[in-house]
């Protein structure tokens, strides 16, 4: 980027590079693909490195979380789970990272880990569907239907797992 664009944050340099390919004449209104093509290729933007690998790591996490496998029960089963572990690096330090594993090979300490940030996950998705909730609820007028929502899944997680197909009776 320009030394014009320095003392800007990332997000201000890039809606700067955005108004440079109006500026020139692209067409517009655009896609932000068209807009990162054009700056790529005119200079305005370069990829350090490490963007480069966060995009990467996030695409492998993206691929990972979507491996399954079918269990010996017949269940439909994620094969690569996620858990934060602490990490001795080469030069003593500590350093916190996510860690992928094998379902089918993981130690229980490690898929207790990688199943206790899948919960806290859900558990923060349903905070925040309850927040947008209330907020839709206390900000209608009063003639409007309240909007209820059950937040304990046993009965769902039942259902879920019941059969969905059925052998018709066969005469004895």
């Amino acid at each position: 980027m320009t030394t014009k664009l320095l003392g800007r944050t990332y997000n201000e340099q890039l809606r700067d590079i955005m108004e440079r390919y109006r500026e020139s004449g692209q067409e517009w209104p655009a896609t932000a693909r068209e807009i990162a093509e054009w700056a790529i290729a005119n200079g305005y933007y370069t990829a350090h490195k490490s963007k480069l690998i966060a995009k990467a790591a996030e695409e492998f996490a993206t691929a990972m979380r979507e491996e399954h496998h079918t269990d010996p029960q017949g269940r439909r089963v994620r094969t690569l789970h996620a858990a934060r572990v602490t990490r001795r690096l080469a030069d003593g330090t500590r350093q916190q990272m996510m860690l992928w594993n094998d379902i089918r090979t993981a130690d229980t300490k490690f898929m207790e880990r990688a199943f206790q940030l899948r919960r806290r996950q859900i558990v923060g998705d349903c905070r925040q569907l309850k927040n947008d909730l209330d907020s839709y609820n206390d900000n209608r007028t009063e003639t409007q239907k309240q909007i209820q929502m059950e937040f304990d899944f046993t009965e769902d997680l039942r259902e879920l797992e019941q059969p969905t197909e059925y052998r018709p009776n066969r005469p004895r």
